[in-house]
């Protein structure tokens, strides 16, 4: 410090005026020491008392907070009236909005161009920009907003955040300092001190990246957590518990109303919803298939359809589609647009899922708040989200597969068997028919495995079938595994059954859901033995199927089925099937026996 307040003494006294002063030598000693003592000292005690107010702003704020914060800090300091930042968006080579003091981020323009532009030059040139008067600087532009604020001069600093990784890009940006007076002279120490106080902002930010960065690798692991868990349940992992462990993992991050994940074929012609959260009808018919061009965010988010917005409604990210306003966006379908109001969806978010560089599922959040923008670390979240999804959909699906081979399989091995017998006796032409008989059944049965095994990918196109005949033929494969098992005093009882009972279905799903049920009916019957029947009937517009069971059930476990709550997979499965035909499920008890009853709509034929 004495160094430097000598070099300033010999500075002083080799100009002209200090020359013509005509005071003692002594004087500009004790000049220097009063500099030292009244003014540096104090001088340098703000500035640390402001370097420290920045530096200690709480990183898990949002960073819109902090940097209004801090650009407060320094308008206080530099005798400024407002402060903004905008911070360079790669994506759209343009200045985004990113904060401000006193907060008027509403009347803001969220983007500017970088070039032409004062805020990008700094980025261009990372030198500081002095405009001394606005009204006569023809790269500001908004002259009229500024007017009526009462400013007309402004100093631009650069701000500059450097990267973590050879991979990322550093974040650049500009504080524009807002002044009011017309030609103002800035002095190089009020831009040495405005660029010292961002070189600490700077700091600020990266140390939040910093705690981010490690918020994602715990967020990440929890996830993971989550889904391993139900992974290793005995019951085999289902997407309901998944996404209702999950979800809350978001809260802090998205306040959401929903979310879903989608799957989409192969010739980008419709998508299927695989799971949602919450899950319950009316709401995500899980299975459900959707043209594609019934959502032109689809569309867009496929590379189908080129985006021609304003981006005014919505924002298009390479990693993203964020729809900030669902009621006015040309994104939306009118559906949709009906179906966010009656939720209180106020943005949403599409976030395409790749493998090898093609889109295989998405997924949307449906946020209650109206986000404007997520942050890096919340779309790399939702993206490793996702991807955990799409695997747990994938051995959900396949669980859901190796549950329901176990009755076509141990009927296909007992029909084999005596087929085999019947053969080897050699009586081929007396037991012609029964030989025929078990071909066909075999052939069935085979086919079916065959259908099941390709549905992990495909559930095949929906036909009219009668769900008489579907039951019929079920409960006939039921008798045999009954028999392969060797379950003892049971008696099996089959019909009334409706003649011609149509329902649209895919053939697979109704066979699980009998097979399924079947099968649960039959574990169910008491050690002491008892009564196994079916019937089918037409009841208004409904095609109704009753399995029914000795053996009762409580109350309280009644309502845990009716709700898709039973611990067996089976359950599981059928409930969502039966969702899925957009029917429902019944359970009944009397004295003695159990009954499930599947309700699926009739079918009519158009005239």
């Amino acid at each position: 410090m004495l160094n430097t307040l000598t070099k300033l003494k010999h500075a002083i006294q080799q100009e002209p005026w200090a020359r013509a002063a005509g005071v003692e030598k002594d004087f500009w000693t004790f000049l220097m020491e009063w500099i030292e003592q009244h003014v540096l000292h104090d001088f340098l005690s703000e500035i640390t008392l402001r370097v420290d107010e920045i530096v200690d702003i709480d990183p898990d704020l949002p960073e819109p907070r902090i940097l209004g914060i801090a650009t407060q800090t320094m308008v206080d300091f530099l005798g400024a009236c407002s402060a903004s930042v905008r911070i360079y968006d790669p994506h759209t080579a343009q200045m985004l909005s990113y904060g401000s003091y006193p907060s008027d981020e509403e009347t803001r323009e969220t983007y500017i161009p970088l070039e032409g532009s004062i805020a990008g030059e700094v980025v261009a040139t990372g030198k500081p920009c002095l405009v001394p008067n606005i009204l006569s600087e023809e790269r500001y532009r908004n002259k009229e907003v500024v007017e009526k604020r009462g400013v007309y001069s402004l100093m631009a600093i650069p701000l500059d955040i450097p990267r973590f990784y050879p991979s990322e890009r550093d974040t650049v940006g500009v504080i524009q300092f807002y002044y009011p007076e017309k030609d103002r002279s800035f002095s190089p120490l009020e831009i040495l001190v405005a660029e010292l106080l961002a070189k600490r902002l700077s700091f600020v930010v990266a140390r939040k990246k910093i705690l981010s960065m490690q918020r994602v690798s715990t967020k990440k692991d929890t996830i993971v957590r989550h889904i391993f868990r139900s992974l290793g349940s005995r019951g085999g992992i289902k997407m309901k518990e998944v996404f209702d462990r999950v979800i809350p993992e978001l809260a802090d991050m998205v306040d959401l109303q929903s979310c879903a994940l989608f799957s989409v074929a192969g010739d980008y012609n419709h998508v299927v919803l695989e799971a949602g959260y919450p899950e319950h009808e009316g709401y995500h018919s899980i299975g459900k298939r959707f043209h594609v061009s019934s959502e032109p965010a689809f569309e867009v988010l496929l590379g189908i359809r080129e985006y021609r917005g304003d981006g005014v409604y919505e924002i298009l990210n390479p990693s993203y589609i964020l729809v900030v306003d669902p009621k006015r966006s040309t994104l939306i379908s009118e559906n949709m647009k009906r179906f966010s109001e009656t939720h209180n969806i106020n943005s949403i978010l599409y976030i395409p899922l790749s493998v090898e560089g093609e889109i295989t599922h998405f997924m949307t959040f449906d946020a209650l708040d109206q986000r404007k923008r997520y942050r890096e670390d919340e779309i790399e979240i939702l993206l490793f989200l996702g991807r955990e999804l799409m695997k747990a959909q994938r051995m959900e699906r396949l669980d859901d597969i190796l549950h329901d081979f176990k009755n076509p399989t141990i009927a296909t091995a007992g029909f084999a068997r005596r087929l085999k017998k019947l053969l080897d006796q050699g009586e081929w032409d007396r037991s012609r028919d029964q030989i025929l008989k078990y071909v066909d059944i075999l052939m069935d049965e085979t086919s079916r495995l065959q259908e099941l095994a390709l549905s992990l990918y495909e559930v095949g196109q929906k036909q009219v079938v009668d769900m008489s005949e579907v039951l019929r033929r079920r409960f006939e494969i039921n008798r045999e595994a009954i028999k392969e098992q060797l379950k003892q005093n049971v008696t099996l009882e089959a019909g009334p059954f409706a003649v011609h009972l149509p329902v649209l279905c895919y053939p697979m799903h109704l066979e699980r859901v009998f097979d399924n049920l079947l099968n649960n009916a039959t574990k169910a019957i008491p050690l002491r033995g008892g009564k196994l029947w079916v019937r089918t009937y037409e009841d208004g517009a409904w095609a109704c199927a009753e399995i029914t069971n000795t053996g009762k059930i409580s109350d309280e476990d009644r309502q845990r089925l009716l709700g898709g709550e039973g611990q067996g997979r089976g359950l599981y499965i059928t409930y969502r099937i039966i969702r899925l035909l957009n029917g429902n499920i019944e359970v009944k008890t009397g004295k003695t026996e159990t009954t499930f009853a599947v309700r699926l709509p009739l079918h009519r034929e158009a005239a």
